[in-house]
């Protein structure tokens, strides 16, 4: 596990420099890796630091500045935000963000509607990437005592995950309880250092274990 003495990872300046330092990106590995359980051949093993800022194709709509953008050796997209204030509106921003970062994959920036449109007239969409949000949230945003959360689009009969390309996971740390000693997996361990950092004298020896 990795720590930044002092800093406060509910901070955006210092979560940004904590989990975006494209020379450290072996931590934010970590971080994905574990809120998005990823195992047997899975793993993300590299990550390449995208544009943080989201610039619309259309010039009339609203540019947005995510905390983390990350994209792996897949193509596959991965937005991660720290949010402090419940706003009211964090699940439609959630929707915002993710969608926007895959539209945003066509990867050109016409200045109008109609040119807009014109070039996306006959798109190969099959080329466009899978989208995970992380929201690390220090409020309430679902019922339940469950800190951790994954939304899917899934068939409602079924129940199988049929259209795959988004991809929601949140971490509610005001619902997180867990004391220092019961902290056992990767996931309990980031989740307790972000909620309490900036509280932290010194790297618990728990937590000095390099492989995470």
């Amino acid at each position: 596990m990795y720590y930044v003495k002092h800093a406060n990872p509910k901070n955006d300046v210092a979560f940004k420099k904590i989990f975006g330092d494209e020379n450290k990106s072996e931590i934010l590995i970590s971080l994905l890796n574990s809120i998005l359980d990823f195992t047997d051949g899975k793993e993300i093993v590299s990550v390449s630091l995208a544009n943080p800022y989201q610039v619309p194709k259309i010039e009339e709509l609203k540019q947005t500045i995510l905390d983390v953008k990350a994209v792996n050796r897949d193509g596959e997209h991965f937005i991660v935000e720290m949010q402090n204030k419940d706003l009211g509106d964090f699940a439609k921003r959630s929707l915002y963000y993710t969608s926007k970062a895959y539209v945003n994959q066509a990867g050109c920036t016409p200045s109008s509607k109609l040119a807009y449109d014109q070039v996306h007239r006959g798109e190969d969409y099959i080329n466009l990437q899978k989208v995970y949000f992380i929201g690390i949230l220090n409020f309430n945003m679902f019922s339940g005592d469950n800190y951790t959360s994954r939304h899917l689009i899934l068939n409602k009969e079924t129940l199988v995950q049929e259209i795959a390309d988004f991809e929601f996971a949140f971490i509610e740390l005001t619902k997180f309880n867990k004391g220092l000693t019961e902290c056992v997996s990767v996931l309990d361990k980031w989740i307790f250092f972000i909620k309490n950092a900036e509280t932290l004298d010194i790297v618990p020896p728990e937590f000095k274990d390099r492989r995470y």
